[in-house]
């Protein structure tokens, strides 16, 4: 693909699914208006990703030049000059702001949003990533941030168990990062980021696994609360939760036995039962919604 368009990253626009999954656990989830208003928020975040991720590139491009992957990254590279490459920057602003502003959230606009998602990640490259565990849990508040837009987005509250389970997730899969990371001699010699050097096998090995159980909790917990209950008239999303866990497990497994991990979006894509499960779990929650639906 063109180096701007390989700089934007668009598999990672994966990641921003995570606007439209407030919708999938409301009753708008067969309104055209609700997935108009979401999907426009998701194109928003998606290129508001795609900004930082620019941004990111353009920084650190010396640094990434060192790296035995990140230098074939077109900036790093010199596939795409640094002068271009900012104008990309600012045209993927534009265009967040542009799609943001399409999603009316009551007398506000849904542009707070991607703009504090924007700043937060603006801070995390400019001063936070290079602080142990607060450049994990800054990723962590990042996923937190795309469930409360998109919730937003089609004017529902999101419940406190997702919040919970999205936040420890993405820290699960933060700190998954790191070790993957760690693992590569190039890094753990400080060759790109100083935080590596912070960072242990051992100390990640106390982490991951707590944060994998409370991703699962947090869930499970969510499918039998009362407010959900009461929200979908079923108790029926119980059934999903083998899905999450097996999602989780499959995660590990390819992190400590596969020693991956270290792109999850791409992970998702690479690794079929990994991609099957996820699957199976978007229509679990489909059929159980959807019947619930139907018998009332």
């Amino acid at each position: 693909m063109p180096p701007f368009v390989e700089a934007l990253r668009p598999h990672q626009w994966v990641k921003n699914l995570l606007v439209l999954f407030p919708l999938f656990f409301t009753d708008r989830l067969y309104e055209a208006a609700g997935w108009i208003a979401a999907a426009t928020a998701f194109g928003s975040f998606c290129f508001a990703a795609s900004s930082i991720y620019l941004l990111n590139d353009i920084l650190d491009r010396h640094e990434d030049a060192l790296h035995p992957k990140k230098k074939t990254r077109p900036i790093a590279s010199g596939r795409l000059p640094v002068g271009a490459a900012w104008a990309v920057l600012a045209v993927t602003v534009l265009i967040t702001a542009g799609l943001a502003a399409l999603v009316p959230v009551g007398e506000s606009t849904f542009l707070v949003w991607p703009a504090t998602y924007l700043a937060l990640n603006v801070t995390y490259s400019f001063y936070l990533k290079r602080l142990v565990i607060v450049d994990c849990m800054c990723i962590a508040l990042g996923f937190q941030l795309r469930v409360l837009a998109g919730a937003s987005a089609i004017a529902v509250d999101a419940s406190k168990w997702i919040l919970l389970c999205t936040f420890f997730f993405a820290l699960f899969l933060a700190f998954c990062k790191r070790y993957e990371e760690v693992g590569r001699q190039a890094e753990a010699a400080g060759q790109t980021r100083q935080t590596m050097s912070d960072y242990s096998k051992a100390f990640l090995n106390m982490v991951i696994g707590p944060l994998a159980a409370l991703s699962i909790l947090s869930y499970a917990l969510y499918t039998v609360s009362p407010e959900t209950v009461a929200r979908h008239r079923t108790e029926q999303l119980t059934f999903t939760v083998p899905f999450v866990c097996y999602g989780v497990f499959r995660y590990l497994f390819l992190v400590y036995r596969k020693s991956e991990g270290g792109d999850p979006a791409k992970l998702l894509f690479r690794d079929v039962p990994l991609l099957m499960s996820g699957a199976l779990y978007v229509g679990a929650v489909l059929v159980v919604l959807g019947t619930a639906g139907a018998g009332h």
